[in-house]
């Protein structure tokens, strides 16, 4: 078992000195690239075979999510009519460990026909595909983490990592938030996360005056479903807030009483421009199920623990 382990020890040592290569490696020609894409008026086309065609699906996957407009095509499909999507706008970046790969001949041929820009990347500085690009990108001399040099991996590990060093250098130039990023994520955890407040929150909110009578409040909690109701005062802004907690404190003659007497003052609430991470926090950090949304102090909206259960957030 231990020879396992040495394995993989030994795998990830070999794949992280190719990274440290590669980031002493880097030079002009990745800012002259970065210069080319952002001159683009197009997409960026990423290309690449076999090894380096998955790591350029996931480069343009990348780059399309952090505001950089990117479409990957296959080097065979291109050769059978794909070359149609790349255009004069467009900016190509080209993947290939040895520089040699046929099927990206004619790939290369239409960028030159046409004066398409063309970023390669690959580790020969002397091979096919740089000689013939704008930019090269020349990925140092480094062994494969295989031991044996047949199999990719130290060299798709580098040309991933030069893939997102492109596509967080574009997104800093271009000062892409995290309100942009959610725009390209609206699904699942993530989305949830850098949803706005008011993007999630209820809209018909349990809400009693000052002077209401608790039986007028119960029915109020029962009827919306939310274990709590919020009190507003003569302006109609937020003014407290009645839990289950609240309606125990205050058991003995509690029909007798108003709102004002029972509710809890100055309850926490967030504005709808706040993001649902930061409502989730201030929940979790203080232990409550419910959480007031309110504009100009007055509330609009009601977050609940359960919505968050619903993301997949908690």
């Amino acid at each position: 078992m231990n020879a396992y382990l040495d394995t993989a020890r030994r795998v990830v040592r070999t794949e992280a000195d190719g990274l440290l290569a590669l980031a002493d490696s880097l030079g002009d020609s990745f800012d002259r690239a970065i210069g080319l894409i952002l001159a683009a008026k197009g997409r960026v086309i990423v290309s690449g075979m076999g090894k380096s065609g998955h790591v350029g699906r996931k480069i343009a996957a990348t780059l399309a999510s952090t505001g950089t407009p990117a479409q990957f095509v296959h080097p065979g499909e291109a050769s059978h009519g794909d070359l149609g999507m790349v255009t004069e706008s467009d900016v190509a970046l080209v993947l290939s460990n040895s520089g040699e790969t046929p099927e990206l001949s004619d790939l290369i041929a239409h960028t030159r026909r046409f004066n398409i820009p063309l970023i390669g990347v690959a580790s020969r500085a002397d091979s096919t595909l740089l000689r013939q690009s704008d930019v090269a990108l020349v990925l140092p001399s480094v062994p494969e983490a295989c031991g044996s040099g047949i199999v990719p991996t130290t060299s798709t590990t580098m040309t991933l990592a030069l893939g997102d060093a492109i596509g967080i250098a574009l997104m800093e130039h271009r000062k892409f938030t995290p309100e942009h990023f959610r725009t390209f994520h609206p699904g699942g955890k993530l989305g949830a996360k850098l949803s706005r407040v008011g993007d999630m929150m209820h809209l018909d909110i349990p809400l009693v005056p000052e002077d209401a009578p608790m039986s007028e409040a119960l029915l109020v909690i029962s009827q919306k479903g939310f274990g709590v109701t919020g009190v507003t005062d003569a302006q109609g802004h937020l003014a407290g807030i009645i839990t289950d907690g609240d309606l125990r404190r205050h058991m003995d003659g509690l029909l007798g009483h108003k709102a004002s007497e029972v509710m809890t003052r100055n309850p926490r609430s967030i504005s709808t421009e706040s993001l649902a991470e930061e409502a989730l926090a201030q929940m979790q950090a203080r232990k409550i199920t419910s959480l007031f949304v309110v504009k100009d102090d007055a509330p609009v909206g009601l977050l609940h623990i359960h919505d968050f259960l619903r993301t997949g957030m908690v």
